[in-house]
């Protein structure tokens, strides 16, 4: 009976372990679960590679396509830009000298008129009858004077005989000067209404351009009053004034006093067009102590009327000429927390980056340190290109800016 009782005992506690162990055992479709996911996962690698390498592959072939430019060695203008503004040599504001009724006004706004023109007519009636009546007053003491100095002959040949008092002859001596007095107050105004007359026939002083027309024929004007007639600007030759910071004063007049003549250039507001190319022509006599500028004046013959007045340009003032410089365009260079460089191609056509120092500037053309004549930079695809990636240059967009004319 114990050896019953004490197998009972072993067997529950067999049983007992053997469900305590099938509880810590995985299930058989956890196993399951897992190995297919790592196929799948295996799988995926597997698809992946070949698309990975094909793709690394196709990027090392692909070239980065850019356009190119030449570096060549040239002459390269340092320039002083300043905003200037146009203004005429000459702005006549033409008003009235005497007072009447306009009759014609003989101009076309917007024309162009040469000295001695005329402008406008006034009604000369009145002036002509003035002068009438100032030539009839000295007729009369015209005569009154010849009649004066013909007694003064009688008398002085009765004073010779002793035929008159010598009182009697000196006052007719000043009765001919008298009367010589009023003949010349007569001249005086016949000439004054000759004037006026003149005055009544309005012609342009300058040769230039007339502006809107301020009045009409049948208009009384007043003499000497403030009431234009007529605007007239001289347009050829015209001038730029602009003003320059006083630093850059003693090397214009190192130029000056050498007696080179120093080119201006007058741009758009953009600065991508040229207008007009004239000469400095003269330096003001004093600086703006508020401002730290001095004045320059520079003339244009404007031949083609390209400057208007009072029109704002961005002046250039050709200082000086640097030769021999290594000149790129100013789009190849580009800048970094380093500094500036450029990328040159190479022959095998990669792209390499190379350091440079810029210095003169002229509009799309730079002097650069650090890259020879004859090497060829990139000027655009920038946000493609790496230190040594291939390249494919695209049609040659022409090489930098020519070489500076005119100048000193």
């Amino acid at each position: 009976m114990d050896d019953l009782a004490d197998r009972t005992d072993s067997e529950k506690e067999q049983g007992s372990a053997a469900k305590q162990h099938s509880h810590r055992r995985i299930p058989r479709w956890a196993w399951f679960v897992c190995a297919l996911a790592v196929m799948a996962l295996w799988f995926m690698f597997r698809q992946h590679q070949p698309a990975k390498s094909t793709v690394r592959a196709s990027s090392s072939q692909r070239s980065v396509p850019v356009s190119a430019a030449t570096a060549r060695t040239g002459d390269i203008g340092v320039y002083i830009d300043a905003i200037g503004t146009v203004t005429p040599v000459y702005t006549v504001s033409v008003t009235s000298r005497v007072q009447g009724q306009i009759m014609s006004v003989n101009y076309r706004e917007g024309q162009m008129v040469h000295k001695g023109d005329s402008l406008v007519e006034i009604d000369t009636r009145p002036y002509e009858a003035a002068l009438t009546q100032a030539q009839g007053q000295l007729a009369h003491d015209q005569a009154v004077l010849n009649e004066a100095r013909i007694d003064l002959e009688r008398y002085k040949a009765a004073l010779d005989r002793n035929a008159i008092a010598k009182q009697q002859y000196d006052d007719q001596v000043q009765i001919v000067a008298q009367d010589e007095g009023t003949v010349k107050n007569d001249e005086g105004a016949v000439a004054n209404a000759k004037v006026n007359l003149v005055y009544c026939h309005i012609t342009s002083p300058i040769d230039g351009r007339v502006g809107l027309r301020p009045v009409d024929p049948g208009n009384i004007v007043q003499a000497n009053s403030t009431t234009t007639l007529v605007v007239i600007t001289q347009l050829q030759p015209i001038t730029v004034i602009f003003s320059i910071a006083e630093d850059y004063l003693p090397q214009i007049q190192q130029q000056l006093r050498a007696g080179h003549r120093m080119t201006v250039d007058a741009f758009d507001r953009e600065q991508k067009k040229k207008i007009a190319q004239g000469s400095l022509l003269t330096v003001d006599n004093q600086i703006d102590t508020t401002t730290g500028t001095v004045k320059l004046k520079a003339e244009f013959p404007n031949g083609d009327n390209a400057l208007f007045p009072s029109q704002f340009v961005n002046s250039h003032l050709l200082v000086e000429t640097q030769q021999g410089a290594t000149l790129v365009p100013t789009a190849a260079i580009q800048r970094n927390a380093q500094g500036a460089y450029v990328y040159v191609l190479t022959k095998d056509q990669t792209a390499s980056i190379r350091t440079v120092t810029v210095g003169t500037t002229d509009a799309d053309t730079a002097a650069v340190q650090g890259v020879n004549a004859g090497e060829i930079v990139a000027v655009n695809g920038f946000d493609k290109l790496q230190d040594g990636i291939k390249v494919s240059v695209r049609p040659a967009q022409g090489t930098v800016r020519p070489p500076v004319q005119g100048g000193q």
